[in-house]
C-alpha cells in the first residue's frame, strides 16, 4: 500500500458527523472509543492510587506509633479483615506486610503506569497524530477489561483467609513459593496465588495496549506528520510501548512459573534443601530463586522508565506551551527519550549486586547504570534551557510541570550511589533506597500526572478546572511530598532497614533518627488532606466548571486542539494535515504567538495572522 494512503485514509474514513446511536452499555462500559477507554483507565487508576495511598497512610501510623490501635480505622480493619489481622485495631506484622506488598504492587502496576501510559495515551495519542481512533479498537477494549479484572482480583485478595499477598511487590522466591500455603489456606483463593493471577491479567492487558499504541503511531499518522514533527508526548508513548512489549513477557512467564510452583509442584524457583515449617519441603528441587530476580528486574527496572517516560512527554508539552517558545532542542529531547529507552533494558541487575555476581558482570551494569544518567541529564537540560528568556505563564499545569524538574533531579541523583557496588552494599535494603525510589515514582510521576490532568481536562470535558483550587492543591502537595521522602534518605544513611515493622524502635542504631518517623507520618497525613481540593475540583468541574469558549483554550500548536471540544465520533470534523513542526511559538513575522500544526500558510495570510511574509 502507498505510504501516503496508509497514513491518510484512516482519517478520511473516521470523519462522520452523523453515526448510529449505540446503547449506553456499549458507549460507556464496553466502549471501543479510544477517548472513553482513556477515561476508564484514568478513573480506575486514580481510584486504585487513592486506595494504595490509603494503605500507606495506615502503615505510617504503625511506624510512628508501633503496637498502638489505629484511630478511627482500626476497628474497621478488625471488622473487615478479622481479629487475626487487626486485633483490637492494632496492625499485626502480617497485615503490615500485606499492606506494604499491595501498596507497591497497586501503585506501580495498577495506578501510575495505567494512568500515565494507557489513560493519557489512549485519549491524547490518536488526537495528536490526527487519527480517528486507535488501530485496534476492540483490542483496546479488551486491554482495559483485562486490566480491570486484575484490579478486582487484587482487591478481592484482601478478604480471603490470611489476607492479601505478603511477599513484597517484588514477590521474591522462595518465600513467595510457600507463602499462604498449608492448613487453613485454599490452594487458589489465597493472597499470593491471587497476586500472581491478578498480575497475569494486568500484564496481558498491558501487552495488548502496547501493540495498539505502537501500531497506531506508525500506521495512523495523518498527512504531513513525519517522525520529526511528532509531539514529544507521542514519542514518549512510543518508547514506553516498546519497553512494555519487550520487558513484560519475561515477568508474565515468571508469574506463570511461580504459579505452577505453588499449584502443581514444579520447582522453577525452589532450590533443594528448603526447610518449611520445620521439615524438608516436598519438592523436586533444582530451581533457582536468582532466576526469579533476573526475570522480575528485567521488567522491574524498565518499569521505572515506563512510568517516567510519559511524564517527560507531558512536561515537554506543557513547557513548550507555557514558555511560548519551542523546546530548546527538540531533537536532543527525542534522542534522549530513545537512548533512555534502550539503556533501561541493560541495567536491571544493579538491583542484584547482593546476589554475588562476578566482577565482570557487576562492572558491566555499573558502567551502563552511569551512562543512562547522561540522556536523563540532557533531557532535563533541554527543559531547563527552555525556560531561559521565556514569557512563562504560571498556570496550574505549568506549576506542576515546573515542580517535576527538581523532583526528577533528586530522584536521579540519589540513584547514582545505588548504581555502584561499593556504596550499594552499604545502602541496600535501607530507607535510602525507599527514598530514592519514591522520588522517582511518587513526586515525579504524580506531579506530571496532575499536570496532564489540569492541561487536557478542558479538551476532555469542555470545562476548565478551578485555578484557585488547583494552586491550593499544588503548594501543600509539593511541600509534603518532600516531608515524606527526604527524611527517608537520612534514615537510610543511618542504616534503618526498609522492612522493619516497628520503624526501627527496637534497634539501638536507629534511635537518633526515630523522630523522623513522625515527620514522615504527619507529612503523609497532611498530603492526604492536600488532595481534597483536587478531588473537589475534579468532580465539581465535571458538572459545574466554567465552559470553554474556544477549542484551543491554551493557544497550543499540536493537533489535539484542532478537534471539537470535547471531541466527538471520529475526532475531527474534516481531514487534517500537518504543515509544520509541533512547537512553533513566537515565530517572527506573525501577529499571534503560536502557529498551529494544522493551519496552512495560505489560511494564515487570508485571515490576516501574518504581519509580514517570513523570509
Amino acid at each position: 500500500m502507498d505510504s501516503e494512503m496508509s497514513m491518510t485514509s484512516p482519517v478520511a474514513h473516521g470523519l462522520h458527523e452523523e453515526h448510529e446511536e449505540i446503547p449506553w452499555i456499549r458507549k460507556y462500559v464496553f466502549s471501543t472509543d479510544h477517548k472513553m477507554i482513556g477515561y476508564q483507565y484514568m478513573v480506575t487508576s486514580l481510584f486504585v492510587a487513592l486506595f494504595a495511598f490509603f494503605l500507606m497512610v495506615l502503615m505510617r501510623w504503625q511506624l510512628s506509633f508501633p503496637g498502638k490501635p489505629i484511630p478511627v480505622f482500626g476497628p474497621v480493619l478488625e471488622k473487615l479483615l478479622g481479629s487475626s489481622m487487626a486485633p483490637g485495631g492494632v496492625m499485626t506484622p502480617q497485615l503490615y506486610n500485606s499492606f506494604g506488598a499491595m501498596h507497591g504492587t497497586m501503585m506501580i502496576f495498577m495506578a501510575l503506569v495505567p494512568a500515565l501510559f494507557a489513560g493519557f495515551g489512549n485519549f491524547v495519542v490518536p488526537l495528536q497524530i490526527g487519527a480517528p481512533d486507535m488501530a485496534f479498537p476492540r483490542l483496546n477494549m479488551a486491554s482495559f477489561w483485562l486490566f480491570f479484572v486484575g484490579v478486582v482480583i487484587m482487591m478481592v485478595s484482601f478478604f480471603v483467609p490470611g489476607g492479601a499477598a505478603k511477599s513484597g511487590w517484588t514477590s521474591y522466591t522462595p518465600l513467595a513459593d510457600f507463602a499462604d500455603m498449608g492448613p487453613g489456606f485454599h490452594p487458589i483463593f489465597n493472597g499470593q496465588t491471587l497476586w500472581l493471577i491478578g498480575m497475569a491479567f494486568n500484564i496481558t492487558g498491558s501487552l495488548l495496549g502496547s501493540v495498539n499504541i505502537i501500531t497506531t503511531i506508525i500506521q495512523l499518522r495523518t498527512k504531513g506528520l513525519s517522525w520529526m514533527r511528532l509531539p514529544v508526548f507521542v514519542w514518549s508513548e512510543l518508547v514506553t510501548a516498546f519497553l512494555l512489549l519487550l520487558a513484560f513477557p519475561p515477568l508474565e512467564s515468571a508469574a506463570i512459573m511461580q504459579l505452577m510452583d505453588r499449584l502443581f509442584g514444579t520447582s522453577f524457583f525452589s532450590p533443594e534443601g528448603l526447610i518449611v515449617n520445620g521439615k524438608h519441603a516436598d519438592i523436586s528441587g533444582g530451581g533457582s530463586s536468582i532466576l526469579w530476580q533476573h526475570l522480575f528486574w528485567f521488567l522491574g527496572h524498565p518499569e521505572v522508565y515506563v512510568q517516567i517516560l510519559p511524564t517527560m512527554g507531558i512536561v515537554g508539552e506543557i513547557f513548550a506551551n507555557n514558555t511560548r517558545k519551542p523546546l530548546w532542542s527538540y531533537k536532543v529531547f527525542v534522542y534522549s527519550l530513545l537512548a533512555i529507552g534502550f539503556l533501561s533494558m541493560v541495567v536491571w541487575a544493579h538491583h542484584m549486586y547482593m546476589t554475588g555476581m562476578g566482577q565482570a558482570v557487576t562492572s558491566f551494569f555499573q558502567i551502563f547504570t552511569t551512562i543512562i544518567s547522561i540522556p536523563s541529564v540532557l533531557l532535563g537540560t533541554v527543559l531547563l534551557l527552555s525556560l531561559w528568556g521565556a514569557s512563562i505563564r504560571f498556570n496550574v499545569p505549568m506549576l506542576f510541570a515546573l515542580a517535576w524538574l527538581p523532583m526528577f533531579g533528586i530522584g536521579g541523583l540519589t540513584g547514582l550511589p545505588l548504581g555502584w557496588t561499593a556504596s550499594d552494599v552499604v545502602l541496600h535494603d535501607t530507607y535510602y533506597v525507599i527514598g530514592h525510589f519514591h522520588y522517582m515514582m511518587a513526586p515525579a510521576s504524580l506531579l506530571a500526572l496532575f499536570a496532564g490532568i489540569y492541561y487536557w481536562f478542558p479538551k476532555a470535558t469542555g470545562r476548565t478546572m478551578n485555578e484557585f483550587l488547583g494552586k491550593l492543591h499544588f503548594w501543600p502537595t509539593v511541600i509534603f511530598f518532600n516531608g515524606i521522602f527526604f527524611p527517608m534518605l537520612i534514615q537510610g544513611f543511618a542504616g534503618v532497614h526498609r522492612r522493619w515493622y516497628d520503624g526501627g524502635a527496637g534497634w539501638q542504631m536507629a534511635q537518633n533518627v526515630l523522630w523522623l518517623n513522625n515527620v514522615m507520618s504527619f507529612s503523609a497525613w497532611a498530603l492526604a488532606v492536600a488532595q481534597i481540593p483536587f478531588i473537589i475540583n475534579f468532580f465539581w468541574s465535571l458538572w459545574a466548571g466554567k465552559k470553554v469558549t474556544d477549542d484551543n483554550p491554551w493557544q497550543a500548536t499540536t493537533l489535539e486542539w484542532a478537534t471539537p471540544t470535547p471531541p466527538g465520533h471520529g475526532n475531527f470534523l474534516h481531514p487534517v494535515a500537518v504543515y509544520r513542526d509541533p512547537y512553533e511559538y513566537s515565530v517572527p513575522g506573525y501577529k499571534q504567538d503560536y502557529l498551529p500544526q494544522w493551519e496552512p500558510e495560505e489560511r494564515l495570510k487570508k485571515e490576516g495572522k501574518l504581519s509580514q511574509i517570513p523570509s
